[in-house]
């Protein structure tokens, strides 16, 4: 008969941004512990709330199975003296392993001992198995409390550990585990009896908690909408804020207030910010998009005194907004431009200037981008003066106060000063991707000063040597190096980054040894990254080894790896061998100018003259980046390979013919080289 398995491990409040990773983890450790305790199990199901995180296993065996091992022993010397009888070795290992010595087998130079290890009833397993899903969960941050040593996010406070009906023990920091869990802290008893783990969910509904996360997050959902159309307004939706009030709350009940209407004359991000970064409120609009004088929010309760509630809220947010009322009538005094200056204020990052100094550098970092990606004068004109400003809003009272303001502030400041829209939309643009998903800048110009804005970053911050390695990243740069990659594939923009990091290394640094190191430190940096994002699309690691040597041009690695996957080149066994072959023979050899007066083999002259045929028009389309319209011309090659290495010796005694065949050879597979190593695909 199965067994309905839990454990609730119960704690003061966790912080709601960590605990959608914590449920996958312990999921992932439930799996884990019971596959290696041998235990089969239908599945597994982990919840979790502010204070609590509980995993439910559905129909586990109730016997462990029998585990059988063949464990080696000493060798048949050492087993057996020279009459055969057992040495005090053997017998030593057959004790050990209660096995009778009679049983004991030889199997090439050892003894072999067979073990069956009877599988133990769950209840023995369990202590152990529960034990490990609490003290094996991984945090970033976690603490200890009182005179405890054992370490938890938070402070543990009750466990219930269960099998069916009966009540698991467990210790943990002191904390023994029961059937006794807690209800909703303002709604229900304190102590709430958990008859056995099936009856669980709907044992702790019955106490105002809903412990199953996703239908908490539906009820909000459902109650958000079920206000907005009261409203007669639409949600301004936004997941990352749902999920962070779905670990907030127990018991989920939407609810609205009022905003005056003054506020909404302020610019939408200096009211959405302080409402949903904040307060954690959603705005809400019309069908005309613009905002209402509402906000919606979700306590953690029912729907006793909402009018309260609702009154306090409003308290709190009037509060946030007046100060950004003030905030936006200091700031709007002077223009834009006018902050500038006061950037000189602002360090940057240590050893690295103030961020006016890092203003000056975006400026002649996008004047180069300007010239090597071929702008229009307007373009120019105005991405010079994007640049000038980008930072500028840094210093206002709005964003110093509300630093998540950043860019959509100084955009909003220029437009009021009347800059072009594309100037102030490329103010906002520089800091996009800002997280995973996030919109891409849609202009050249947002584009170019996206790129300037985060090369300065990633130069500046390797050239101090604070490289990411392994989880550690303080300053997001793998984020902003995925954002470069994906800004310059959503762009097309074919261009050579190295040329952008030569730039952005002088203008931070004179030590040209210093610099030559870093440039190669962010180039394997942006390769690794590039890696990765091909890995996520799918793309055989074969493929992206074969096409990422060469990491100057980052979209035409990318036109490069989906050639290769449009034309399956991977099924082109034949163009792959002699690939391989030319790269084992010229492997470490160096050409030298071809002489066709020592060619003397048809099939050298046969070769060289459909090399010639083909290499410009070759050159010409990667240049081009057509990368598919090379595959026929190279595929065509083969056969003229096939025979000169059927026919040909290479390393003939002649010294120069030897090495004008060579570096016929070596011509040859530069043609291919200049689409992919196809060596390397598998």
């Amino acid at each position: 008969m199965s067994k309905n398995l839990l454990l609730e491990i119960g704690t003061e409040e966790m912080p709601a941004k960590i605990m959608p990773g914590l449920v996958e983890q312990l999921n992932q450790l439930a799996n884990i512990e019971m596959k290696n305790a041998r235990l089969s199990f239908d599945d597994v199901k982990v919840y979790a709330t502010p204070r609590r995180l509980a995993v439910i296993i559905e129909k586990s065996s109730e016997i462990q199975s029998d585990e059988n091992l063949r464990k080696r022993g000493p060798s048949i010397k050492a087993a057996f003296d020279k009459e055969g009888n057992p040495t005090r070795a053997l017998q030593g290992f057959a004790k050990s392993q209660k096995v009778d010595i009679e049983k004991i087998e030889k199997e090439g130079e050892y003894t072999w001992a067979n073990i069956t290890n009877k599988g133990k009833k769950i209840q023995e397993v369990l202590p152990v198995i529960f034990k490990n899903l609490i003290s094996n969960l991984n945090f970033s941050r976690s603490m200890n409390w009182g005179t405890e040593k054992e370490r938890f996010i938070r402070p543990i406070r009750w466990l219930v550990a269960m099998c069916d009906e009966e009540i698991i023990p467990v210790e943990f920091a002191h904390v023994k585990s029961g059937n006794i869990s807690r209800g909703h802290r303002f709604l229900a008893s304190d102590h709430v009896e958990i008859k056995n783990a099936e009856s669980y969910k709907e044992t702790m509904k019955k106490s105002f908690v809903i412990v199953d996360q996703d239908e908490r997050r539906q009820m909000i959902i459902e109650g958000l909408k079920k206000v907005s159309e009261k409203l007669n307004g639409i949600l301004w939706e936004n997941k990352g804020l749902l999920e962070e009030i779905n670990y907030l709350v127990e018991y989920p009940t939407a609810l609205y207030g009022k905003i005056d209407e003054k506020f909404l004359q302020l610019p939408v991000p200096a009211v959405v910010t302080p409402m949903r970064d904040h307060q954690r409120y959603y705005p809400l609009r019309n069908k005309n998009g613009k905002l209402m004088p509402y906000f919606l929010t979700v306590r953690n309760g029912g729907t006793q005194s909402l009018e309260n509630v609702k009154v306090g809220n409003e308290r709190v947010l009037r509060a946030r907004l007046e100060d950004a009322q003030f905030f936006f009538d200091e700031d709007r005094k002077k223009s834009l431009e006018n902050f500038r200056e006061n950037l000189k204020r602002i360090n940057y990052q240590e050893g690295m200037g103030t961020m006016l100094d890092k203003a000056n550098r975006l400026s002649a970092l996008t004047e180069l981008f300007a010239k090597e990606w071929k702008l229009s004068d307007e373009e120019a004109k105005d991405l010079k003066r994007a640049s000038y400003l980008s930072k500028s809003d840094l210093a206002t009272h709005m964003v110093t106060e509300f630093t998540e303001l950043q860019g959509e502030m100084g955009k909003e400041y220029a437009l009021l000063d009347n800059e072009k829209e594309t100037v102030a939309n490329a103010i906002f643009e520089q800091y996009l991707p800002r997280f995973s998903g996030d919109v891409l800048p849609k202009s050249n110009i947002g584009r170019a000063l996206s790129l300037a804005d985060k090369l300065d970053n990633l130069t500046a911050t390797f050239l101090r040597g604070l490289i990411p390695t392994g989880s550690q990243d303080p300053f997001a740069l793998r984020r902003q190096t995925i954002g470069i990659v994906n800004i310059l594939n959503d762009g097309k923009i074919h261009w050579d980054i190295t040329s952008g990091i030569k730039k952005a290394l002088d203008l931070l640094s004179d030590d040209e040894k210093q610099k030559n190191k870093v440039l190669l430190q962010i180039l394997e940096f942006i390769r690794q990254r590039v890696k990765v994002i091909m890995s996520d699309l799918k793309i055989d690691y074969d493929i992206v080894d074969a096409v990422s040597d060469d990491m100057t041009d980052i979209y035409s690695v990318f036109r490069k790896a989906n050639a290769v996957i449009e034309m399956n080149v991977k099924e082109e066994i034949e163009l792959r061998q002699v690939v391989t072959r030319l790269s084992h023979i010229t492997k470490d050899k160096n050409p030298v100018k071809i002489q066709e007066s020592l060619f003397e083999a048809n099939e050298e002259k046969e070769l060289y003259k459909a090399y010639i045929e083909i290499a410009d028009k070759l050159k010409a389309e990667c240049e081009a980046h057509e990368y598919i319209k090379m595959f026929e011309p190279l595929k065509n090659l083969v056969k003229y390979i096939n025979a000169f290495l059927d026919s040909v010796m290479v390393m003939v005694e002649n010294e120069d013919v030897k090495n004008n065949r060579i570096s016929l050879l070596i011509e040859v597979l530069n043609l291919y080289k200049m689409w992919g190593d196809f060596s390397k695909l598998v």
